[in-house]
């Protein structure tokens, strides 16, 4: 079998550094645009004693050993969110972080098991500002790369175009033909709903499941065409962490950012009733114990920290993703200066 070149051979190297250049100006006018906004740059630490807990997030174990020689289990965080919020109890009100995570079990041309997220939160303001500071800094990348348009295998987006925004019901009559206000908590509705569109139904797939499916397969690619895509009130099943509408609570204050068919970013209105929040993350365990078999701890401190967190709205967005969608590179490795060798090479 042939090896593939490891991405510090000279010539590989070479092909990548016009993207890796990119990378270091399109980092700079992120830093510029957010303390434009008033916003401090903050660090959260890696390890954390919660992978996370949301069902299909695989996080990487690891141990600290104490002085004494004591033994406890810690996780390298899937995302910076809990030590954020955490900050926003503090009394931190406008941060931004650009945090390596890392995920497990992820691994494809938009996907690598370690990766950049760029998280920011404004305490006090409503989801609408963050919409705002997501066309704006599609803008400042766009400049610091010196392009006029966003691609990806094939598709191409203005990210100067003010971004259209799009019920998740809107979605799913559209490019589904789903009326999903009428099946929302209808499992068996929506897998017939599925079917019919020829997507395979599994007789173990939650509502969650086939909403999840129908989005991937049917919709996704469709959004961010010629000007970005926001996706806003998903159910209340699929808000994890965020507040339900006030004056809907079937629906979640909840959005995604799609470019050229790539979800890019996922924000809300952020929960912080944390009773409610407890019992999210107990439901979410208990459907990952089920179906893999193990499950993460509570980050009781960040439950605690939750009860002290003014209302606030944030997002997380992959950072390496809006490199690639500005400079049109079609793997992630193109974009990280030191990928993670993949199994079995050195």
């Amino acid at each position: 079998m042939t090896r593939v070149s490891p991405w510090w051979a000279r010539d590989v190297y070479a092909d990548r550094k016009p993207f890796l250049k990119a990378r270091g100006a399109i980092t700079a006018a992120t830093r510029r645009f957010f303390e434009g906004e008033g916003f401090a740059e903050v660090e959260t630490a890696a390890l954390q004693v919660s992978g996370g807990n949301e069902t299909h997030l695989t996080a990487f174990a690891t141990e600290m050993i104490g002085q004494d020689g004591a033994r406890s289990q810690l996780y390298l965080h899937t995302s910076p969110e809990f030590a954020c919020k955490k900050l926003l109890a503090a009394g931190e009100e406008r941060i931004f972080t650009l945090a390596r995570v890392f995920r497990n079990r992820e691994r494809s041309a938009l996907h690598h098991p370690e990766f950049t997220m760029l998280e920011w939160y404004r305490a006090g303001e409503p989801t609408l500002r963050i919409y705002e500071d997501c066309a704006g800094l599609m803008a400042a990348a766009a400049r610091a790369a010196g392009t006029r348009d966003f691609s990806w295998r094939g598709r191409v987006c203005d990210p100067f175009a003010e971004p259209e925004i799009v019920t998740a019901c809107e979605a799913f009559a559209t490019h589904a033909s789903i009326d999903l206000e009428k099946l929302l908590g209808d499992r068996e509705g929506l897998a017939k709903a599925a079917a019919r569109d020829g997507i395979r139904v599994a007789e173990d797939d939650t509502w969650s499941d086939l909403f999840s499916k129908i989005l991937s397969e049917k919709i996704e690619e469709k959004l961010g065409s010629e000007r970005p895509t926001i996706l806003t009130d998903y159910p209340a099943s699929e808000a994890a962490l965020a507040c339900t509408r006030v004056d809907d609570p079937r629906f979640a204050d909840r959005f995604e950012l799609y470019v050229c068919g790539v979800e890019l970013a996922n924000g809300f209105a952020e929960l912080t009733d944390a009773a409610e929040q407890r019992a999210r993350f107990e439901a979410q365990m208990a459907e990952k114990a089920r179906i893999y078999g193990e499950r993460y701890p509570i980050d009781e401190d960040f439950l605690a920290a939750l009860g002290q967190m003014p209302p606030a709205s944030g997002v997380a967005l992959g950072f390496d993703r809006l490199v690639m969608l500005a400079t049109g590179a079609e793997r992630i490795e193109q974009v990280l200066w030191t990928p993670v060798a993949a199994q079995g090479t050195a």
